[in-house]
């Protein structure tokens, strides 16, 4: 007969120093190990970034704003200068043509990247500081917290955007100000909504759970454990919403309600050139700047996209990580 089979593998409850604590192995939490908060950092994968869209998207958004910094030494002519003479066609002495008061173009373009680009950086971070604040103390929190909070947010979202941001710019007054202002009360609510929905997710899991235990305070959880988790997905959706941001501005602006003359703007640009339709070059060359900037924020929002999602398959086995 054959002798029954003993194992070799020590017991960790006879006191050997090998193996895991009784019962982790099959499942049953361990608070010693859950005790540290664990997270994972979100990681850029650098494969996907030799994608010609994302760096193509990522150089013209650097220009840009390379071109912002630099407008001064840029720009040719003052912006607000009427010593140039009127509706001159690209070609004739100006890169871009003149303006109905003999202003330059080109310059004003250029003078135009510094206004649009730092107010709708501007408004994407204030929109993540605030939404991502709400939605993070309601997903935590729950119950009459929660409650207030997304129904504030739903108010917000039932309207239009483009509509309710034109309503209360028009009720505080047209100016830059409160373009973004307006701009920012319809922004908000977006990030709201997905930090909660990623709070939610996260509040239960085991790390959590056990600072908890541990006397971890709600603002050390959010801070701790919670907040490195979310970073990606938010991080993703303002890379998205900046070319966003750009054109709800301009908008803004091109209908009178954002930047006031002779201030040069690119929507305003764009308003300028309908009083003067035959005059192409007026509208074409600011509405050619809101589309290349808008175009190249989208691209680099979806390649960081695909970089921060570790299931994409475009990314599998590409490139290290950061």
């Amino acid at each position: 007969m054959t002798s029954p089979r003993t194992s070799t593998t020590p017991d960790p409850r006879d006191g050997a120093p090998a193996g895991s604590r009784d019962g982790v192995g099959a499942g049953v939490l361990d608070p010693i190990d859950t005790a540290s908060p664990r997270w994972r950092r979100p990681r850029l994968r650098l494969g996907r970034w030799s994608a010609p869209l994302g760096l193509i998207g990522a150089g013209v958004a650097l220009a840009w704003i390379v071109v912002a910094i630099l407008a001064p030494v840029i720009a040719p002519h003052d912006p607000i200068a009427q010593d140039l003479p009127i509706l001159q066609p690209p070609g004739e002495g100006t890169l871009m043509g003149t303006d109905a008061l003999g202003r330059d173009v080109f310059s004003r373009v250029i003078w135009g990247a510094q206004v649009t680009i730092p107010l709708a950086l501007l408004l994407v971070v204030l929109s993540v500081l605030i939404g991502a604040i709400v939605g993070a103390v309601a997903g935590f929190f729950g119950r009459a917290v929660d409650e207030v909070a997304m129904r504030v947010t739903d108010l917000v979202m039932a309207f239009p955007t483009v509509i309710l941001a034109m309503v209360i710019a028009a009720a505080l007054g047209a100016s830059l100000l409160n373009a973004v202002l307006a701009a920012l009360i319809v922004s908000w609510p977006s990030y709201a909504r997905l930090t909660r929905g990623l709070v939610l997710g996260l509040r239960g899991s085991n790390y959590v759970v056990a600072g908890q235990l541990l006397g971890f305070s709600p603002l050390r959880s959010l801070g701790r454990d919670i907040a490195p988790n979310i970073v990606g997905p938010v991080l993703v959706l303002a890379s998205l919403d900046i070319g966003t941001a750009i054109l709800l501005l301009s908008g803004l602006s091109f209908l009178g309600l954002g930047a006031k003359p002779p201030t040069a703007e690119w929507g305003s640009m764009v308003s300028d050139a309908i009083k003067n339709f035959d005059a192409w070059w007026i509208g074409v060359f600011p509405g050619l700047a809101i589309l290349t900037v808008v175009i190249a924020f989208n691209f680099v929002g979806d390649a960081l996209r695909d970089a921060l999602d570790p299931t994409s398959s475009t990314i599998r086995g590409g490139g290290p990580t950061l």
